[in-house]
């Protein structure tokens, strides 16, 4: 059937969520703990129980001009540098297990990720302060390395037409940050952030909408003395299925921080970041022996930032799942 087809291979791309990379240094260099839009269609609809493998390539390109300060690693403790320019390229890897035993009458599953890669820093001037003299000029770092080690656990639920999940998602710090070098995938602090969503989905049309909201603490970066402040993040994704095995559709986000950055690396103040994007997508299933494959492109566009570079993003997700149990077909009684 269409719809247990669709709801089969939805957890296998999931899994990629919680690790994916964050383009630079976190809200100390105008960036997050959480990427916007690393969820997407079908979040929150629940999968074939059993073992998934999955793997994204994420492209990631952002900048902001000279006249735009931001608190980096590379240099001295909290350095304020005006302009930022980062490019990323990483490779998601992660698997999930998902228990065929019920969690409060839900589906439970976990995750473990990694991401290795390459990304290059640039920045335009290194100040004193915000408004301060440079003492020195462009700089830039290129480094390929390893992110942090991330886990997702999330709980869904299915009524019909409707799907909820909760989840929660972190880092384990991988030991790689280097508070000396301005390209790191690291963040050097552990993090937390825990949401929930929901999943509308016609098993008979083939329309999907999806919505998922979370919020980030993040503990403070010893080397750079900086906490980041509370983010709250908002990621959406509407689809349509206009084959059994082809979706197209449009998908977005919305992030807000909450609170102030704060400590003694904090030269910028409170430094709250603000972002918001869209972009479309496009997915294929396909059979692969006794599994079931399946790849999405997407791709998200700023729209507005406050204190974030602004840029553009590519992702490329494959991924592996059970396939779903066939439903033997209704005997023929004859009379």
């Amino acid at each position: 059937m269409r719809l247990r087809k669709i709801m089969m291979f939805v957890g296998a791309g999931a899994l990629t969520l919680a690790a994916a990379p964050q383009k630079a240094l976190a809200d100390a260099g105008g960036l997050s703990f959480w990427l916007p839009g690393s969820f997407g269609s079908l979040a929150a609809t629940p999968v074939t129980p059993g073992w998934a493998y999955a793997t994204m390539y994420i492209h990631l390109d952002q900048s902001a001009d000279g006249r735009k300060n931001f608190v980096t690693s590379g240099g001295v403790g909290g350095s304020v540098v005006a302009g930022l320019n980062a490019r990323a390229d990483v490779l998601v890897e992660g698997v999930t297990y998902t228990s065929a035993l019920p969690v409060l009458g839900g589906q439970a599953a976990f995750s473990l990720l990694t991401v290795p890669g390459n990304l290059d820093v640039g920045i335009n001037a290194t100040l004193t302060g915000p408004l301060g003299n440079s003492i020195s000029g462009s700089r830039s770092d290129s480094r390929t390395t390893l992110a942090d080690v991330f886990y997702q656990g999330t709980l869904k639920w299915n009524q019909g037409v409707n799907n909820e999940m909760v989840y929660i998602t972190g880092n384990f710090p991988s030991g790689t940050y280097d508070a000396r070098r301005l390209a790191n995938l690291s963040y050097g602090f552990p993090a937390v952030d825990v949401g929930a969503g929901y999943t509308y989905l016609d098993k008979t049309t083939g329309h999907e909408f999806s919505v998922v909201g979370g919020i980030t603490y993040s503990a403070l970066n010893p080397d750079l003395q900086y906490q980041n402040g509370i983010d709250a993040h908002l990621d959406w994704a509407a689809s349509q299925f206009v084959t059994k095995d082809i979706h197209v559709g449009v998908a977005g986000y919305y992030f807000q921080q909450l609170t102030d950055d704060s400590g003694p690396g904090a030269k910028l103040g409170g430094f709250r970041g603000m972002a918001v994007g869209i972009g479309p997508q496009v997915g294929f299933l396909f059979p692969v022996g006794d599994y079931q494959g399946y790849i999405n492109v997407k791709g998200y566009a700023d729209l507005a930032t406050e204190n974030r570079p602004q840029g553009w993003s590519t992702w490329v997700t494959f991924s592996l799942s059970p396939k779903a149990p066939e439903t033997p077909a209704a005997p023929v009684v004859h009379k």
